[in-house]
């Protein structure tokens, strides 16, 4: 079992019972104590649980937690986030290799995008059909499908990702703090956006200026690992080199 897929199951064990012993999670996981150990340590140190003598309970709860749908969220913020696809779209050269992440800041990039020799990877299904009738190479992962959100996720979309090196990541979240990073509420969509980050040469999260200083239980990348592109950042992110304001 690769180490992102045990990272789902531990936590849906822990967030599902709110708590897990090391036993617990050796038996319905099938590896040793010490992977389990190490395991937790990792997750403990990225926010995602936090690890107690014996096992881990869940953070979960502690922090908004409840996604909105697509339908709901992609009238918000419409010229914001019009103007971040718009920007997002015109880094995109020839031959990239992109990976554009499931959300509606996202999606704003399409009607914008013209580079035909680049190839496009997708978790959202919607996109991937958008990108296809307007002409684009799009690949689609495998996995299950999450209505809310319309986007592919968990283990089967990540075992998927590790084939892939992109040359550039786009990618939505729920909050963008300096302290934890870049956040959603929902665990398997975390997973997938956290594994195809790291296959990713340069990450960039788009976000409007309500994003800011919000955070949702599931950390997915540190503020460091990413390019923030937004219409308007708070005082104090504006000196931020990875900040970028369009």
């Amino acid at each position: 079992m690769l180490a992102e897929e045990r990272f789902v199951r531990i936590l849906s064990v822990v967030d599902s019972a709110g708590t897990a012993t090391i036993a617990e999670l050796m038996e319905q996981l099938n590896v040793s104590e010490s992977t389990i150990k190490r395991d937790l340590s990792l997750l403990d140190k990225d926010g995602l649980l936090k690890r107690v003598r014996g096992g881990a309970t869940s953070l979960k709860g502690s922090l908004f937690t409840h996604d909105d749908s697509v339908s709901n969220r992609m009238e918000l913020n419409v010229d914001a986030k019009q103007k971040v696809g718009a920007y997002a779209a015109s880094l995109i050269t020839d031959n990239d290799f992109v990976y554009i992440d499931a959300g509606t800041t996202t999606a704003r990039m399409l009607p914008y995008l013209t580079n035909r020799s680049s190839i496009y990877v997708t978790n959202s299904l919607p996109l991937a059909m958008q990108l296809s009738a307007n002409g684009f190479r799009v690949s689609i992962l495998g996995g299950e499908f999450k209505n809310l959100t319309e986007a592919i996720v968990g283990e089967e979309a990540i075992e998927s990702l590790l084939k892939y090196n992109f040359t550039k990541g786009f990618f939505g979240a729920n909050g963008v703090s300096l302290d934890k990073g870049f956040t959603t509420p929902e665990l398997k969509e975390a997973m997938v956006k956290r594994a195809a980050m790291r296959q990713c040469r340069t990450s960039y999260v788009l976000c409007d200026k309500s994003k800011f200083d919000n955070i949702a239980s599931i950390t997915f990348g540190t503020f460091e690992s990413a390019t923030v592109i937004t219409d308007h950042a708070p005082k104090k992110y504006k000196d931020k080199k990875n900040v970028m304001e369009v």
